[in-house]
């Protein structure tokens, strides 16, 4: 197995990157802050939140991104008068022991003034990550999350099953391994609740893919996109299948909200459904949304299936791409790093192509480039929403000896 090297953070955490985040604090930032990170090295990513009005969801995002074990450093770009507290946020990066610092664009001497203080601030802070030590480190330290965008008939019956298989292997290793889209799950919580570790969880993923359900009534439309039809698949109910396939066989150890980082190792199920009445339109606008809450659980990886194709990467950890259809893998061979297609025409075995998967999560932890970080992509999006803390059934091993779970407030 490869010998894995992490990033050994002050507060005790390992990441597999280091990276400088330039986050804007409004999108009236956005532009400088891209402009500061524009031209320096891939390991310098600009994540952000657009709204101007305060959110507790996004303050806490930022917080856990900031805190991130794949990032070593932050700068913060605000305008100067909107609404989040840059201060809050700024004390609880420093807190983690990583170097911080804020700009405020309002008060730097405007724009070309502040891009040429991020720019000189980050060169500095790269320098200062370059000293951070390297120390062993194992599988089981790994948080590894999935997703799937762009799903046709083909994923399904290959790269969902081959990630699921990987994610056996994970959880066997002492991993921590997360699955969401609960909108992409209805009609198959009865089957997860089966899996649940106590009834009492059970009953809590019944209720998150029922949430979920309610929610798409509401707005009037489900999980099932245009582009998924044009793919072959038929129903929601056909899609639900093929997206629980990637949580693999074995038993679901909690349910989680964006934020939540898992104490144990395990299957967790990552509930992104906002909590109370429906408002702020759609529960996530795309995959790179999702990939941002699987990343604040705090995955340094995320495994990221697709059949008609798809070219976003993320900002902070890695994106994986197993590719579901052959025909798509021919066509866009330098987007993905699994051609899972091959189970279809009878070139490989699921098992084969689900450790393929498994030894390529080892290989990127351990420094490769997945396709999309070779390629520079950086995606990230993130919006206004609202969350209750998850209760004591939804995580039952958090009551074992072992460092407890951190929970969104």
């Amino acid at each position: 197995m490869t010998q894995i090297q992490g990033y050994l953070r002050d507060d005790g955490r390992k990441g597999i990157r280091n990276v400088v985040a330039v986050a804007y604090l409004v999108e009236c930032a956005h532009h400088v802050a891209r402009r500061i990170a524009s031209g320096m090295e891939d390991d310098v990513h600009v994540i952000g939140f657009g709204g101007c009005y305060p959110n507790d969801y996004a303050s806490m995002m930022l917080e856990r991104l900031g805190t991130h074990p794949n990032v070593g450093a932050v700068l913060l770009v605000s305008l100067g008068c909107e609404g989040f507290d840059r201060a809050e946020l700024a004390r609880s990066i420093a807190a983690s022991g990583r170097p911080v610092e804020t700009l405020v664009i309002q008060q730097s001497g405007g724009t070309r003034a502040t891009i040429e203080a991020g720019r000189a601030w980050v060169a500095e802070a790269r320098e200062q990550l370059a000293a951070v030590p390297r120390v062993p480190m194992e599988l089981s330290e790994l948080v590894v999350g999935t997703i799937c965008g762009g799903s046709d008939s083909t994923s399904g019956i290959t790269a969902n099953p081959a990630v699921g298989y990987a994610f056996d292997r994970l959880v066997e290793s002492g991993a921590v391994t997360i699955f969401e889209e609960t909108g992409e799950l209805i009609g198959t919580e009865h089957v997860m609740a089966e899996r649940a570790i106590t009834p009492e969880l059970g009953g809590e993923l019944v209720a998150a893919v029922q949430k979920a359900e309610a929610y798409y009534n509401v707005l009037g439309h489900g999980s099932f996109a245009a582009g998924n039809a044009e793919g072959g698949l038929t129903t929601i109910e056909e899609k639900s299948l093929g997206a629980y396939a990637k949580s693999g066989s074995g038993p679901i150890s909690g349910v989680i909200k964006p934020g939540d980082i898992p104490g144990h190792g395990g299957l967790y199920l990552l509930d992104v459904i906002p909590d109370g009445e429906v408002r702020w339109g759609f529960p996530n606008i795309n995959d790179n949304a999702e990939a941002a809450e699987i990343m604040a659980c705090g995955a340094h990886m995320i495994l990221f299936t697709t059949g008609r194709g798809s070219v976003v990467g993320s900002a902070i950890s890695p994106i994986v791409k197993v590719c579901a259809n052959p025909q798509t893998y021919e066509r866009m061979a330098d987007d993905m790093d699994v051609n899972a297609g091959r189970i279809l025409g009878g070139e490989a075995t699921l098992p084969e192509v689900g450790e393929e998967i498994f030894e390529l999560v080892a290989r990127v932890a351990a420094g490769e480039q997945s396709a999309s970080e070779a390629m520079g992509h950086q995606e990230f999006v993130l919006t206004y929403k609202s969350f209750e803390p998850v209760g004591p059934a939804c995580l039952p091993l958090a009551a074992a000896p072992a460092p407890p779970p951190t929970t969104a407030s």
